[in-house]
């Protein structure tokens, strides 16, 4: 159906577009996962052999990429829309992708790790993440002969959910786990192949325990950053939200410094975005796919085997012709309301500029359920303006309890302490409503803390993350990605189309 021709139609098409996935991943088949995961070409330089540390803002698409190729073996498939990529292997067959981090039941919970990390000046921390190591690379071991004494075997087979035995049966093997580990990298290289340990979720290490958290991650930047030059073929890929890679780097030395120097940054161009939108709307149904490419959207012939219709993209104008097919060319009446194709990015950018492509894909949602309950567009459009700006106060509540309920359970007591007060607001006022019931918990959890020590720490924190930005006149705003979200108002009123 490239153009919907009635009512009827166009209703169909809406409704397709009102289910594009958003929130999904963690329950998708491999199928559908394939469908509507982007290849972006500059992310996989992430699987450069030479590459440990895979960097990103909150919502950048680290724990998709991690899925792509971790858990559904998508590196040969990225790798072809990607120019000349340095990859481990052309044979995907000789490289093995293992999960280390999240292990779910394997891994002690965060009051076990609190408990095992307590007091601990950093050595069983290390030593904590070796022999997880070991246990995850349990089938490789059982390769690796004259190595199967008793405190090996008992390492590998201690219940995960009890570090202390884990740990004491690491103490007693004494030198056997590096042994090991070099036996088994000895073992790949002389079968020319490739293991990669891969760690993703790090911002779960510890639950709401800002402390554990910090001796847990340091203790894994310390052992890789001590021993990712040791191994040839036995290499890692850590991948770490921005804000935690920035406060914990340090801690690994000159050595880190050496992984960090040629670590991979994910960001999203706007053509990037455009293609992923645009990708994700393509593969939900033929009709749909029909209508973009009646928006002139060219696409990859012929489709690949595994991603299906990829939009090639080689500009984010290339999108525009489809964005105002779908809301027409204006925000309002005319120019002065602003055009369609750059309100939907700027509106979702944070303070440092960026957009997360969940809330891309979250606003075309949204905005189609609001339209078809509020039938404005007419055809062969299929949303209008008013739906766009409604779905957008909907996708800042969304992203801000996003944050509070996984990366940044301390956003709470943020919206706590500002609700309900207009923006912009002099960076005095704001430090004096963030220092109102300093003490008191800033989450659900009792005694729960930011994870910095003042108000004013916490104010810089917000600038790093993006939540806030600076003004002139020492004054502070809040981009609309987090406006409404934390119950914030705008002075003078929502700017409707700018």
């Amino acid at each position: 159906m490239a153009t919907p021709r009635t009512k009827k139609d166009q209703i169909r098409l809406r409704r397709l577009l009102a289910d594009l996935g958003y929130g999904q991943a963690e329950r998708e088949d491999r199928a559908s996962f394939k469908r509507r995961f982007h290849p972006v070409a500059e992310h996989v330089r992430a699987f450069d052999p030479d590459v440990a540390l895979v960097v990103g803002e909150r919502g950048t698409g680290k724990s998709a990429l991690f899925r792509a190729v971790f858990e559904n073996g998508l590196l040969p498939a990225l790798a072809r829309h990607a120019p000349a990529p340095r990859l481990p292997s052309g044979a995907p067959e000789r490289t093995q992708w293992v999960q280390a981090y999240p292990m779910h039941r394997g891994f002690p919970d965060a009051f076990g790790l609190r408990r095992c990390l307590e007091g601990d000046g950093g050595e069983r921390a290390l030593k904590l993440w070796f022999a997880y190591l070991i246990r995850a690379l349990a089938d490789q071991t059982e390769r690796v002969e004259g190595l199967a004494g008793p405190a090996l075997s008992s390492m590998v087979k201690s219940p995960g959910a009890s570090p202390s035995e884990v740990l004491q049966a690491f103490d007693e093997a004494e030198h056997e786990p590096l042994v090991l580990l070099d036996r088994i990298d000895e073992r790949l290289e002389h079968e020319d192949r490739w293991l990669f340990v891969g760690y993703d979720e790090l911002d779960t290490l510890g639950g709401y325990d800002w402390d554990v958290m910090r001796q847990a991650l340091r203790g894994l930047i310390g052992f890789w950053a001590s021993y990712a030059r040791r191994w040839r073929r036995l290499r890692v890929k850590l991948f770490l939200r921005t804000d935690l890679f920035r406060r914990h780097a340090h801690f690994g030395g000159a050595d880190l410094a050496k992984l960090a120097a040629n670590r991979a940054e994910l960001t999203w161009s706007d053509r990037n975005l455009f293609a992923m939108l645009i990708k994700r709307i393509a593969n939900t149904d033929d009709d749909l796919f029909a209508y973009c490419r009646a928006g002139k959207v060219p696409f990859v012939e012929p489709d690949d085997p595994d991603l299906g219709h990829v939009p090639k993209l080689l500009q984010a104008q290339e999108a525009r012709p489809l964005i105002e097919r779908m809301l027409g060319q204006y925000m309002g009446a005319g120019a002065k309301k602003g055009r369609t194709f750059t309100w939907v990015l700027d509106h979702l950018r944070d303070a440092r500029r960026h957009v997360a492509p969940r809330n891309l894909v979250r606003l075309f949602e949204q905005a189609a359920t609001k339209e078809q309950a509020n039938q404005k567009a007419r055809v062969p459009k299929l949303l209008h303006p008013t739906a766009l700006r409604q779905a957008l106060e909907d996708v800042s509540a969304d992203h801000v309890q996003q944050g509070i309920n996984n990366e940044w359970p301390w956003l709470y007591g943020v919206k706590k302490r500002v609700n309900g007060n207009l923006m912009p607001m002099d960076r005095r006022e704001f430090r004096e409503r963030l220092t109102a019931d300093w003490d008191s918990s800033w989450g659900s959890q009792p005694d729960l803390r930011p994870p910095v020590d003042s108000p004013a720490e916490l104010i810089d924190y917000l600038l790093e993350l993006g939540v806030v930005r600076e003004r002139t006149r020492d004054r502070v705003d809040v981009p609309d990605v987090y406006l409404y979200g934390l119950g914030l108002k705008r002075k003078g009123g929502v700017r409707k189309g700018s």
